[in-house]
């Protein structure tokens, strides 16, 4: 199989097109009635081509910019910033800070923070390193970098892509493309249209997972490796007559990583893409994976349900963070509309007993 990382290559007029999200006016606004072809951020309408190939893809040197922050942030928080934290373990909301200007040291101080921001100019996501280029969502014609989202009352993918109709629950948790050599780190959504109520996003802390565990247990993790499959993803994808942009990669990783800039210990798997640990036959791979997940996912005490509004901008770290979309909204009453920016960083580091 190809290697699992995204081409370092991208776009060349990519950094304007990262403009021009912000620079559309995104007024708080009700929902209209308006169809999918006169949707007013047209610009963004999820793009399928089925013809469309991506080339192997390499491995690339990273340092996290992270490493170069300040860590009483003085560029990101200023004395007119406002914060509002979600929970002592994940999710901040600021409020008040200006996104128009190039400003790296702030950006180096900014990480897995949930934003509302009035600014007008966001080039910044490639400052976190290159941006992975999805094999199967919709992307933008022309600059496939982005991951569109997108719900509505005429394009209701959850119900015939997800097949969620057939069950009860609709939350899918994942960390963003894991089988990815390197996988992505800070990453940003940006909201192009939301319904009223609903359509949120739950964000759970795979830092605090991994602490409420028995020491004795966590030495147990230390050392396993878990393998990270694309295979599934390209298969439903061909199934639906979606494009298949890459030979699907399976990678393994550390079951604990080590995030380069904190030094925290988070698990590393997830629902969507971990499909079994290195040297464990699959009735050990599958008992010890089954409690893992369900530990995750019954973590409401280390978890945010970040709510949106149009013109948010929301940053989350994937190395140390899993979420879901809560697809609760009627696609009737109101249209989900994001796209997502997913730079990749380092090979995952393995956590080290202590």
């Amino acid at each position: 199989m190809a290697p699992s990382v995204a081409d370092v290559k991208s776009s060349a007029n990519l950094d304007a097109v990262v403009d021009k999200v912000a620079d559309l006016k995104l007024a708080n606004k009700g929902h209209s009635n308006m169809s999918s072809r006169d949707h007013r951020i047209p610009f963004y309408y999820p793009y399928y081509d089925v013809n469309e190939k991506f080339p192997p893809t390499e491995i690339f040197e990273y340092s996290d910019p992270g490493l170069l922050a300040d860590p009483s942030k003085p560029n990101l928080l200023a004395p007119s910033t406002k914060l509002h934290h979600l929970s002592p373990y994940l999710g901040t909301e600021l409020s008040g800070i200006q996104l128009s200007s190039p400003l790296p040291a702030g950006l180096n101080e900014a990480r897995a923070l949930y934003r509302r921001a009035q600014g007008s100019r966001i080039a910044i996501a490639r400052h976190f390193g290159p941006i992975q280029r999805h094999p199967t969502s919709g992307n933008v014609k022309g600059y496939p970098e982005f991951h569109v989202v997108y719900r509505d009352a005429e394009r209701d993918r959850v119900v015939s892509y997800r097949n969620f109709g057939e069950k009860v629950k609709w939350t899918s948790w994942h960390s963003d493309v894991t089988y990815e050599k390197q996988t992505p780190g800070t990453t940003f959504f940006f909201i192009l249209d939301q319904p009223e109520s609903g359509g949120d996003t739950l964000f759970t802390s795979q830092v605090e997972a991994y602490n409420r565990l028995s020491d004795s247990f966590k030495a147990r993790l230390i050392g396993l490796r878990a393998v990270h499959s694309a295979v599934p993803q390209a298969e439903l994808s061909a199934r639906n007559n979606g494009p298949v942009r890459r030979e699907p990669v399976e990678t393994e990783h550390p079951l604990v990583r080590a995030h380069p800039v904190t030094g925290e210990k988070a698990l590393f798997i997830n629902q969507g893409f971990t499909k079994s640990i290195v040297g464990f036959k699959k009735e050990e791979s599958d008992a010890l994976l089954g409690f893992l997940f369900e530990h995750i996912e019954k973590g409401a005490d280390f978890r945010v349900r970040a709510r949106y509004e149009k013109g948010s901008v929301v940053v989350w770290d994937n190395r140390v963070t899993v979420h879901s979309a809560t697809p609760d909204f009627d696609p009737a009453q109101g249209r989900r509309h994001a796209v997502r920016l997913t730079p990749q960083a380092e090979i995952p580091i393995p956590a080290a007993e202590t």
